[in-house]
C-alpha cells in the first residue's frame, strides 16, 4: 500500500521541521509532501532542508482548502492509496497515526477523524470553538443521523476513493465539516477514533474571534445546501 502524508503550511517555519521528522520517526514507509501555501517566511526552505518531504510551493496564500486539495491532487497523479493529512503546526502527534491509518487498512472506512473528544483529553479550546464544534455536531445529527464529536479536526487519513473524490471537489474555506457531509453523499463511510493533540508549538492561529463567527455561519450554510440539493 502507497501512503502519503499531506502538511498544509502556512508561515510554519519555526514547527515544520519537527512535524516532518516526527512523521519519519513513526511512518518511516511514508512519503511526506508539504504544500507551503504562499509562506511569507522560510517554511519552504525549512522544509526543504529535511530532505525527507517533497515541497509544493503555492504562489499565494489560497488558504486551507486549496492547500489540502492541492495535496490530494498530487496523491491522485502518483498513486497513492492512502493519505493523512497532518497540520503543519505541531498540533497534530504522528504517534497517532498508526491509529489514525487501521480502519483504512483494513477496510472499516474511507475517512476517518482524529477526535479529541472520544476519550480524556487535554484539549479545551476557546469558547467560540467548543461552540462551533457543537453546531456541528448537531448538524451531523440532523442530516446524517450519526454522533461525529470532532468535525473541525484536520487530522485524518483518507483511501484511494476519498482521494479520488477531494481531489476534485474540495471546499475553499474552513472545508473540515463540510468535507464529511461530502463523502457521506458520495456514498463513503466516515468514522472517528480517539487521538491526543498537542498545544500548537510556536506561532499564532490565523482563526479569531470574527472569524470564528463567519466560520460557523458560513459553514452550516454550505452544509445545509449541501444536504438539501439533489
Amino acid at each position: 500500500m502507497k501512503k502519503i502524508a499531506i502538511i498544509p503550511a502556512f508561515n510554519e517555519e519555526k514547527n515544520i521541521e519537527k512535524v516532518i521528522l516526527s512523521i519519519r520517526r513513526w511512518q518511516p514507509e511514508f512519503d511526506i509532501v508539504v504544500i507551503n501555501d504562499g509562506s511569507v517566511d522560510l517554511t519552504s526552505s525549512v522544509a526543504r532542508q529535511t530532505k525527507q518531504a517533497m515541497v509544493i510551493d503555492l504562489p499565494a496564500n489560497i488558504g486551507i482548502g486549496g492547500a489540502v486539495q492541492t495535496g490530494f491532487i498530487y496523491s491522485r497523479r502518483k498513486n497513492y492509496d492512502l493519505a493523512v493529512q497532518i497540520d503543519g503546526d505541531g498540533q497534530h502527534d504522528a504517534a497517532e497515526i498508526e491509529k489514525l491509518i487501521e480502519p483504512i487498512v483494513n477496510q472499516k472506512a474511507d475517512m476517518v477523524i482524529g477526535s479529541r473528544f472520544l476519550s480524556q483529553s487535554k484539549y479545551k479550546g476557546t469558547t467560540w470553538r467548543r461552540l462551533g464544534i457543537k453546531i456541528f455536531a448537531l448538524l451531523n445529527l440532523i442530516f446524517l443521523g450519526e454522533k461525529i464529536t470532532d468535525s473541525t479536526s484536520g487530522f485524518r487519513a483518507f483511501n484511494r476513493p476519498a482521494i479520488e473524490i477531494l481531489s476534485q471537489d474540495y471546499p475553499d474555506d474552513f472545508p473540515e465539516p463540510e468535507t464529511i457531509f461530502l463523502l457521506k453523499k458520495k456514498g463513503l463511510k466516515v468514522m472517528e477514533v480517539p487521538v491526543s493533540m498537542n498545544f500548537r508549538q510556536a506561532g499564532r492561529s490565523s482563526l479569531t474571534f470574527f472569524k470564528s463567527i463567519y466560520y460557523m455561519i458560513k459553514v452550516t450554510l454550505a452544509i445545509s445546501i449541501l444536504m438539501l440539493r439533489k
